[in-house]
């Protein structure tokens, strides 16, 4: 009678310990670029450029124009569609006012960003430009074609006064140095990075990259180093040394499509096909962080004064991502709490953590426990019923079903459990046995499990195919398990010999050895489904 009226405690599920994960400064800091505003456009976006100028507006090329949109409302103000056919590489001057831009037809314009008038017209190429940049110089334009060839503009006369015929394919990548604007490095789709001289008027430098160039970067401050992407391969040259590689890195599974910079060139900005950008460390060009975007990437970039992260993607879409100072986050986590919204969820759940005085009289409430469904069949002493119903495949998770074994196996029903089933109902079992087997933390369970499955059903084996082909199955996984087990025994034992390992070889070692003693224990009766 005492049992009957006491209250029934749910099946406690075990939880192993977590490896804790410490946030690094790093990942802080890039986590800071907080609500991302999805902006759709009509077609990919294939380029972004930030204005150097305060307030650092930025060019978005995607379709048949260049969007200019402002970093403070996050909208489009203005719009350059004067354009025949798609528009690429939408560029700012170093002042800000103008913009130039190639498109599909082989022309290259120059606008006024105020009035969006066509300024300069550009025409030589006879195929799509990827490649529009003003030269630091203000008064040069540089432009890339698919024709293979590298033309440099003179903006006031506007004509073409040097062309490089170099390149073997596609030139989809350039830029002119910030610190000597003679020289001009571009990358093309013949897997080669080339450094022109305009005082030559040829190549003096050759690197092969080794796979189709998408996009190259030259280090600011008369840095000796430049950048190119292509194929899934950062490759990084030092242009003192004659071009030599220093650093290949491999952090992407698809093509990386852009490059971008911060401000300070301490952190190098990757976006690729694979739907994600990477921020590596420009000192030894480890990953510290990634972002992980809805489609792949085409473009990236980031503001001047890195308060914003633009990325553009094939499917159309433009993210815009804002950094939120801590003074920022503070204030509106307070604005948050002084104001709560009617209707809300919160508003309904107001005042539940309140706390009363020591004077007022609290009325006591105790709220009914729910119980699962296992826990139900459990307090009915249903315990067919009870695993089979953690077996469920909306329920069948490893903790839930080895807790409830352990339980049946507490109260020594575990047998009567597992015993008067048909092949339908010891399928989710076996299937679970098979895929957990070898789970250090549920071995010495699941092979006791096994066991007494096989002394209950091994006199009637052969009968059904089903469960006759799981058995086979499981019996391959524990001979898989007990061989691996072997070889690292004797891997750690040959080490222990060669390095005299402390006590705590001496305990894994030992651990190994239980373990796969456990699974040996269940071989022999597993040896007769393969007889």
């Amino acid at each position: 009678l005492q049992n009957t009226t006491m209250d029934y405690q749910k099946l406690v599920i075990k939880k192993n310990p977590r490896v804790l994960y410490k946030e690094t400064p790093e990942a802080k800091y890039w986590k800071r670029f907080k609500s991302p505003i999805l902006i759709k456009e009509y077609g990919s976006v294939t380029s972004i450029n930030f204005s150097p100028v305060s307030p650092h507006d930025f060019a978005v090329s995607s379709s048949a124009r260049v969007q200019i949109y402002s970093s403070k409302t996050h909208q489009a103000k203005k719009t350059i569609s004067r354009f025949k056919d798609i528009a690429y590489s939408g560029s700012f001057r170093q002042d800000g006012k103008l913009i130039i831009a190639g498109d599909g037809t082989g022309l290259v314009q120059m606008f006024d960003v105020n009035s969006r008038a066509i300024l300069r017209t550009f025409r030589a190429h006879s195929m799509p430009v990827h490649v529009a940049r003003f030269s630091n110089d203000k008064t040069h334009v540089l432009s890339a074609s698919d024709d293979q060839t590298v033309r440099l503009w003179d903006i006031p006369s506007e004509s073409s006064v040097h062309v490089f015929e170099e390149h073997e394919d596609y030139v989809r990548a350039g830029v002119v140095s910030d610190d000597n604007p003679n020289l001009i490095l571009t990358g093309s789709y013949d897997q080669t990075v080339k450094l022109f001289d305009t005082r030559t008027n040829s190549s003096v430098m050759t690197m092969q990259h080794g796979a189709p160039v998408e996009s190259i970067l030259m280090y600011p401050g008369g840095g000796s180093a430049v950048v190119s992407a292509g194929g899934p391969t950062l490759k990084v040259w030092d242009l003192l040394a004659g071009g030599r590689c220093i650093h290949a890195i491999s952090n992407h599974q698809k093509t990386i499509t852009s490059l971008a910079f911060n401000s300070s060139a301490s952190r190098l900005l990757t976006g690729s096909l694979d739907h994600h950008v990477k921020i590596h460390n420009v000192q030894d060009y480890k990953v510290v962080h990634s972002i992980k975007y809805p489609a792949p990437v085409m473009s990236v970039a980031l503001s001047p004064d890195d308060s914003h992260l633009v990325a553009g993607m094939a499917n159309g879409l433009l993210s815009v991502r804002q950094r939120q100072y801590k003074s920022e986050e503070k204030a509106t986590t307070k604005k948050s709490q002084d104001y709560i919204r009617s209707g809300t969820y919160q508003y309904f759940m107001r005042g539940q953590s309140s706390m009363g005085d020591a004077a007022d009289f609290t009325v006591e409430r105790r709220r009914r426990a729910k119980l699962a469904k296992y826990d139900k069949f459990l307090k009915q002493h249903e315990y067919h019923n009870a695993l089979d119903a953690v077996l469920e495949p909306t329920q069948r998770q490893a903790g839930l079903v080895t807790a409830m074994l352990q339980e049946l196996m507490h109260r020594q029903v575990l047998e009567s459990s597992l015993s008067g089933r048909d092949d339908v109902s010891l399928e989710p079992l076996v299937t679970f046995l098979i895929r957990h087997i070898n789970t250090p933390s549920y071995t010495n369970l699941l092979v006791d499990v096994s066991e007494i499955l096989l002394d209950i059903y091994g006199p009637v084996l052969g009968q059904s195919p089903l469960i006759d082909d799981l058995l086979r199955k499981l019996s391959r996984k524990v001979n898989g398990e007990i061989d691996l087990q072997k070889d690292l025994i004797q891997s750690m034992a040959a080490l222990d010999m060669l390095f005299a390992k402390s006590t705590t070889s001496s305990s894994s070692l030992s651990s190994l050895s239980s373990s796969s003693n456990s699974l040996s224990s269940t071989t022999p009766a597993l040896s007769n489904i393969e007889k």
